[in-house]
Formats: structure tokens, C-alpha cells, sequence
């Protein structure tokens, strides 16, 4: 398993029209499906491929994470978070920047390997590397809630209008 960060668009448009992905959106409600979570990645990678982390094995993407910068107050720039959500944040870390793990996705035939983990060591050190502090992540599958618990994530609590669980890690500074 590698994680890569950035991806060929056309190599991401294939990924991502078989990863899965698009039906499971629709049968939680989360999206009308393929096309309206498939223009919003695109726009991310489009507009800044840094904020897409590719996982590959064989050298074939087989998941993607999306992160971005982001605030108490805003969910990007420009986009306010809705009550709810601003109210936990704060309980968990104050006023504060810190980068918010977007999205995770790997495909089915891929889980249960402990790839989940691997991205997480992974990632947690890319993101300190980078100079961030703290980072936030939304959930409610039972596997990432799992994962967030073992690495020491804090839970705010579960928010009822963005139907997941909010969760908060401070990342260590080295000594």
C-alpha cells in the first residue's frame, strides 16, 4: 500500500466511477449520487490536487481522502458551519485553524486489511510534517469511528443535522 498525494484526473474519473462510492452516498442519503459527489472531487483536484491523498496498491488507486484547512467558524473559506457544528468544535479545541479530514474512501474488496490504519500513521505524520497542530474528522461508519477511537481522537459528540460524529487529535510535537 502507498498513499500518493495528487492524482491524474483521468485516472481519478475511472477510480472513481468504480469505486463504489456513488451508491453508497445515495443509500445514506448523503447525495442524489455518481455525478454530484464526482463534480465536487473534481473540483478539488482541479483546483488544488494537494487536497486529495490517493491510496494505490499495484499501482492502482484503489481509495481516496480529501482534507482541507479549516476553522471553528468556517467550514472553507467563505462557508459557514452550521451551529450545531461550530458549538462542538469549540467544546473540543477552542478557536482554532486546523485541518479537517474531508472524506475517506476505499474500495470494498480492499477493507479489512488494515489500510485504515496504515493511511491514519500515515497521514497523522504527513499532516505534522506540514506544521499543522490539530486535525478534525467527520464520521459515522462504524470502522472509522474505530480507528478514531485507537488513535486517541477525541469525540464531540455526534451531530444530528450532519448525521456523524465529530472527532478531534492534537497531533504530538516532537520533543
Amino acid at each position: 500500500m502507498r498513499f500518493d498525494v495528487g492524482c491524474d484526473l483521468d485516472e481519478f474519473r475511472r477510480y472513481h466511477k468504480n469505486s463504489g462510492i456513488h451508491k453508497y452516498l445515495k443509500s445514506v442519503g448523503l447525495t442524489d449520487g455518481y455525478d454530484e459527489n464526482l463534480d465536487y472531487m473534481m473540483n478539488v483536484v482541479i483546483k488544488d490536487s494537494s487536497q486529495l491523498i490517493v491510496w494505490r496498491e499495484d499501482n492502482k488507486v484503489v481509495g481516496h481522502a480529501v482534507l482541507h484547512e479549516s476553522n471553528t467558524e468556517e467550514h472553507r473559506k467563505g462557508d459557514p458551519r452550521e451551529k450545531e457544528d461550530t458549538e462542538a468544535l469549540k467544546k473540543l479545541l477552542g478557536e482554532k485553524e486546523f485541518v479537517e479530514l474531508h472524506e475517506i474512501w476505499l474500495i470494498e474488496e480492499y477493507r479489512g486489511k488494515g489500510y485504515g490504519e496504515m493511511f491514519h500513521d500515515f497521514f497523522e505524520k504527513f499532516m505534522k510534517n506540514k506544521g499543522y497542530s490539530d486535525i478534525v474528522f467527520y464520521t459515522h461508519h462504524p470502522a472509522a469511528v474505530a480507528t478514531c477511537h485507537k488513535h486517541g481522537y477525541k469525540e464531540g459528540g455526534y451531530l444530528k443535522g450532519l448525521k456523524e460524529h465529530v472527532f478531534y487529535l492534537p497531533l504530538k510535537k516532537n520533543p
